[in-house]
Parts: structure tokens; sequence; C-alpha cells
């Protein structure tokens, strides 16, 4: 069973071309308005959501995303949930950035196996000239692919930003992680400003925006309606929101971090689909551990988007043909290019 099986069938959606693409709207959310969505009765939040999401998107379809380490290892930052971080002992080992040849290797393998979007991260507190060349190449020769392009490459300034938006990158995912309040007690050699900045580059160069955060990381429930607010009020919200749950990777100050409740994991997801109506919601991280239960349940509460592969990064993600198998069992269609139909 591939995931041709289950698109075979579905309409082609051609992504709107960038210039094209209205802004989203700012929500102005309160962190007490969205803390008490998260409250609600988990039944009439799902209800609620579940309307805001067939409202706004109608086809219902999921996108599949798939993840690549373009450049593993060795960051400086000390972000507390990464395995990628120099400062931890983790074993991951800090490797070369990869050539074009072998980025196109690993997206072609992406589209055939159905994804749309095919991200590029690397482990970098922020690239350099020659860093953001390298990349630019990988971004154009991905475009020819027929794929849409998204990059995770750490703190972006201006130029850098109108570089790779002039090879064709779709996305730049640079996520807050966490609310403002809570964001020291995870990383301290970055500022919660700096993350701001970035967005505010991206957007300067006509770059849609990947931006969300991580749950499970020992915060309150009230950060997690902290970073849900400071996600939608951002002018516009961002195209993409992924909402990862912690994978607890030993050697990291995260590795015993109790697991959030799935459930309310769930309400995450739901309280972000109904804040922010018109953004692919993602699960993210976290995903393999949720089993497919919960994952149904964040479909319903208005995910439509899932990383797809064998790997997230480093870390390890439910393979293509459970995530297919599971689409299938859920009557859910995958998003699907018109450059994928014709070669159907």
């Amino acid at each position: 069973m591939t995931a041709e099986t289950i698109t075979r069938e579905i309409k082609v959606h051609r992504p709107v071309a960038r210039d094209s693409e209205p802004a989203l709207p700012a929500g102005h959310w309160s962190v007490a308005a969205v803390q008490a969505l998260l409250d609600k009765p988990l039944m009439a939040l799902l209800y609620e959501a579940q309307t805001v999401h067939r409202q706004h998107w109608p086809e219902g379809d999921i996108e599949l995303a798939t993840l690549l380490s373009v450049k593993t290892g060795g960051c400086p930052e000390n972000c507390g949930y990464c395995p990628q971080s120099a400062e931890f002992d983790t074993g991951v080992k800090a490797e070369k950035i990869m050539t074009v040849d072998e980025v196109v290797l690993a997206a072609t393998a992406a589209r055939d196996a159905g994804a749309t979007r095919f991200c590029m991260g690397a482990a970098w507190r922020a690239p350099k000239d020659r860093d953001v060349e390298k990349v630019a190449a990988m971004v154009s020769a991905v475009r020819g692919l027929g794929m849409q392009t998204c990059a995770t490459l750490g703190m972006l300034g201006p130029h850098h930003a109108q570089q790779l938006r002039d090879a064709g990158l779709d996305y730049y995912n640079h996520n807050l992680d966490t609310a403002p309040d809570y964001y020291g007690e995870i990383v301290d050699t970055r500022t919660y400003q700096d993350r701001l900045d970035t967005l505010q580059h991206v957007r300067g160069a006509g770059i849609s925006v990947c931006c969300g955060g991580i749950v499970g990381m020992g915060e309150a429930p009230v950060h997690r309606a902290g970073l849900l607010a400071q996600l939608a009020n951002l002018s516009p919200y961002p195209e993409s929101v992924p909402i990862n749950s912690l994978v607890r990777v030993p050697g990291t100050p995260l590795a015993d971090a109790p697991p959030i409740d799935p459930l309310d994991f769930v309400r995450v997801i739901a309280v972000a689909r109904i804040i922010m109506p018109r953004a692919r919601v993602r699960l993210s991280a976290g995903r393999q551990q949720l089993g497919e239960a919960v994952q149904a349940l964040c479909f319903m509460a208005g995910a439509n988007s899932i990383f797809f592969g064998d790997k997230l990064l480093v870390t390890g993600n439910p393979d293509v043909e459970a995530d297919t198998l599971l689409l299938r069992k859920l009557g859910l269609n995958a998003r699907r290019t018109q450059e994928q139909e014709a070669c159907a």
C-alpha cells in the first residue's frame, strides 16, 4: 500500500502563487481568552474546532510534508529539547552540509511517496553567506521537482531572507517554542525578540511563515495559552502552525520532563484551529508516541498537515506505510499538486 493508493482519486489542488495569496489576519487574542478555550469541555471544544475547520477547509485534505536534515549536529545554541546542540551529549555528531544532488534524491523520493512540501533543516544559530548560497541552490532544485519548499536554518537577516526568496523559497520555519514568560526556562542563547525579528525579516522578503511551538516541556497550561496567543496575534498569523509534542531525548535537559496528557495535546490542536482558522495546523514531532486514536482526535480537532516519512530531523517519525494506512482508515485524502496528478 502506498500514498498513491489513497490519493489517486483526489481533486487536483494547485498551490496558490505566493504573490496572490491574501494575508491572513491577526487574531488579537488575549491569553485569558485562549485559556478559556483550552478549559472548555473537550467535546464542546472539538465541536467548535471541527465547525471552524469545515468552514475554512471544506476539502478536508491533509498536507504531507517531509523534513530532511541537510546539516546535522554541532549547533551552538542550548535549546533544552534539542539533540543537535553541541552542549549536550546525545550521540548526534556534527556533519557537513549535504550536496544538492543528495537533497534532490531525498526530495524526489518524498514526492514519489506523496509529499507536496519539502522542508530542509540545518543546525545553525544563523547561516553564513556561503551557507545560504548552498541552501538557495537546494531550494531551486527542489522547486524544479514541482514541490513547495520550506527551510529552517536558524536566525535570518533581511539580506539572507531575500536571497532565499529569490531562489524560490515558499516557507520559512522558525518556531517560537513556548510562551514569552517561559522561554527563558528552555533556552538562553537566543532571545524571544530574536525569533520575532527573524519572522519579520521573512515576512519582509515575501516568504510565507511556518511557526509553532512545543508542548510537554514542563510548562503550565497558561504557558500553552500564551504560546497560542502569541502565534495568533502575529500580523498576519502564520500560514503553517506546527504543534510539537516534546520528544524526550536522553542527554538533553528535558529528557525527564513529564509527558503531556494526550487529551491536553488535542486541546492545543483544537484551539490553534479556532484562533488561526486559515492556517495549516501540523502534527509534528512526537506524533509517533500519540498512537492512532489520539491522532484521529487531532484530525477531528482541525489538524490538516503532518510530517511524512521515517525521520524528523534526527528523531523518529511514523513511517510512510503506517501514515498511509492511518489516513485510509480515517477516510482522509492527502493533498495533491497538479504536478503529482500529471505523473500519476
